[in-house]
């Protein structure tokens, strides 16, 4: 894949202080989107709720990973990883999601995704794991053209 666009390189940092949070019902559309997630995604919320939750996800993202959200989700069990978000404006920002379901009654009714700041170190090291990922699975990697 080449990025013809700019922006692509562009980050946009998750402050330090701040969590994300966001709620899906169980297809992955999303219910809600606090006030930090907007800001940091530069969606509005009339944009967000009513959406797919992968209005956000970036092309650097290996399939496998989120096959694996997924699986272990609808086993029950919490996900947490390391994920690079595509804002709206095309740039990104990289976050520690943590992501688990919401009962009520004994019954599972949405999934809830608490997101936090990753280090430098952290963000440089999941970028490799997922670029070689991909290259694995055949997927598309990134390849970045200076011109």
């Amino acid at each position: 894949m080449e990025y013809n666009n700019a922006e692509f390189l562009f980050e946009t940092e998750v402050p330090q202080d701040q969590l994300i949070v966001s709620r899906t019902d169980l297809k992955g559309i999303i219910t809600y989107a606090n006030d930090t997630f907007l800001e940091i995604s530069g969606y509005t919320k009339e944009e967000l709720i009513g959406k797919q939750h992968n209005v956000v996800r970036h092309p650097d993202m290996p399939s496998a990973i989120f096959q694996n959200l997924w699986d272990t989700i609808r086993e029950g069990k919490q996900w947490s990883g390391n994920v690079k978000n595509l804002r709206k404006d095309k740039g990104f920002y990289w976050v520690h999601a943590t992501i688990s379901g919401v009962y009520k009654d004994d019954v599972l009714v949405e999934y809830k995704s608490i997101r936090v700041p990753l280090s430098l170190e952290e963000k440089l090291k999941s970028q490799k794991e997922y670029d070689q990922l991909k290259k694995n699975n055949n997927e598309k990697t990134r390849h970045i053209i200076y011109k």
